[in-house]
């Protein structure tokens, strides 16, 4: 099959093209990066350099491909984040309607069958409408819970605070999955045949914050490492201090307390994943660690 890839060589995109590629399909890259146009070639596919916002680009890139996998890259800059994802998710329906493309797996999120109150996941929200309101299109929705990498984002508050925390207690749950996992359930859905419009929830481990952050630190030596929770000004004045842009900070704090109260998992509790992914926290905590030795 042709098949084109958004996310260039990130933590899920590069795992999915080397198992497409290995199982002998075409692949094209998108990445706005022309720097990575030599590494997309190395592995053995068709670098399209080129931005998101773009539609002609994409309608190019897209054109001929019996598959698209799209994904929403971050861009902390916006203005107003939610606005900048659904317009993202609009250029991707634009574009796949021009290039008449058959077939769509997309990467949502766990929680975007709320359309608010969640935070960075509502812009997700609206992607999934943009692309329903595809006709004669097959759309496949990964909806993926918290990526465990984001745990690194917490590095230098474990050196500098010596805790884990944020405006949400240890007893609050937290679902979550490994970028590897998200690949293999991409690789699986963009090879086999589907039809319609259709939500699949991935999993790779469902834990509390305090048992979390007990793995955690066992792995990094601090087995005694606690989970603090926040109030939600002082997890927002945090994050300014640590030079997040206001409407980011905004974003988070709001789905810290969509986790906090739960809100969040309300649909995957009733879709979940019949077979979960493989990486489980353990196995995760002896990557954080190798990342906690080289920050």
């Amino acid at each position: 099959m042709k098949i084109t890839v958004t996310g260039s060589l990130g933590n899920i995109s590069k795992p999915l093209a080397k198992q497409l590629i290995r199982a002998g399909h075409q692949l094209t890259i998108i990445s706005s990066n022309a720097e990575k146009a030599a590494a997309i070639e190395a592995i053995g596919a068709t670098a399209a350099i080129g931005v998101v916002t773009d539609v002609e680009f994409l309608t190019r890139a897209f054109t001929g491909a019996d598959v698209v996998y799209t994904m929403v890259p971050p861009y902390f800059g916006a203005n107003n984040f939610r606005e900048y994802v659904r317009s993202i998710g609009k250029n991707y329906a634009e574009a796949i309607e021009k290039a008449s493309v058959p077939r769509v797996v997309n990467l949502s999120s766990i929680g975007a069958h709320l359309d608010a109150g969640t935070g960075p996941i509502a812009g997700m929200h609206d992607v999934e409408l943009e692309l329903n309101k595809l006709s004669n299109v097959a759309i496949k929705h990964l909806r993926a819970p918290f990526f465990y990498v984001n745990f690194e984002g917490n590095i230098d508050m474990i050196r500098n605070m010596g805790i884990l925390g944020s405006n949400y207690p240890a007893t609050a749950r937290l679902v979550m999955v490994h970028p590897e996992d998200i690949a293999a359930v991409a690789a699986e859905e963009i090879q086999q045949e589907f039809t319609g419009k259709s939500i699949r929830y991935l999993v790779s481990d469902d834990r509390t914050m305090g048992p979390i952050a007990t793995v955690l630190g066992t792995a990094i030596g601090k087995p005694e490492l606690p989970w603090v929770e926040f109030t939600d000004e002082q997890a927002l004045n945090g994050m300014l201090q640590n030079g997040l842009p206001p409407e980011m900070a905004r974003n988070f704090v709001e789905m810290g307390t969509a986790i906090r109260s739960g809100l969040l998992w309300g649909d995957y509790d009733q879709n979940k994943p019949k077979v979960p992914g493989i990486i489980k926290l353990e196995a995760f905590a002896q990557e954080f660690a190798d990342r906690f030795k080289l920050v």
